[in-house]
């Protein structure tokens, strides 16, 4: 009788701590443009290329009791494909002709950091801060340009947030920090000259 007592109670407590715990995200954002831009090219090709610069595909973590198994991901193989389309597509609305290879303009689309910070102490998510950034690089007839492009976002939650919902944050903060990439003139200007 005491042994079923003692192994209901250490059931009981299993549950409750797995409770506490969140399962690992691998999450699918959609990143999209939310701006118009100016065409200032007159169709010239250019060569748009995306690239994956961050260290490693986990964002961070969701915090909680056990950190260690809430990891938030983003693969290369899911969100590079969509960060092209969207590039090719601003380039377009740029005025100029995306191209798979040649010797004119090019421009590198550098997805150089993602994160998802939450605060480590505590058994809840009551918080989190999503940071995107890019890099552009330009060359164009022997004239170069970079620059570095950022958005956050700091949410405050009532409950844990799901896939979906964090699906949602990472896709805006990426939306934004591309759409900033693209609103600078300087980045048309070259491709132009």
């Amino acid at each position: 009788m005491l042994r079923r007592i003692v192994f209901g109670l250490l059931a009981v407590t299993s549950l409750t701590l797995v409770g506490c715990a969140h399962s690992p995200q691998q999450l699918s954002p959609q990143p999209k443009l939310n701006a118009q831009f100016a065409a200032v090219g007159r169709g010239q090709p250019v060569v748009v290329r995306v690239v994956d610069g961050r260290p490693s595909p986990t964002l961070g973590t969701r915090g909680g009791m056990y950190p260690e198994t809430s990891a938030v991901s983003v693969s290369s193989a899911d969100v590079l494909p969509k960060l092209q389309a969207q590039a090719e597509a601003a380039v377009r609305l740029l005025g100029f002709t995306p191209s798979s290879s040649g010797s004119g303009a090019t421009l590198t689309v550098t997805l150089a950091d993602l994160k998802y910070q939450s605060p480590k102490e505590g058994l809840y998510v009551t918080e989190a801060t999503i940071s995107s950034t890019f890099r552009a690089d330009v060359q164009n007839n022997g004239r170069n340009y970079s620059g570095r492009y950022a958005a956050s976002l700091d949410q405050r939650f009532g409950m844990a947030p799901n896939q979906e919902t964090n699906t949602r944050l990472v896709s805006d903060v990426l939306s934004d920090a591309l759409t900033r990439l693209f609103q600078d003139q300087t980045i048309g200007n070259t491709l132009a000259q």
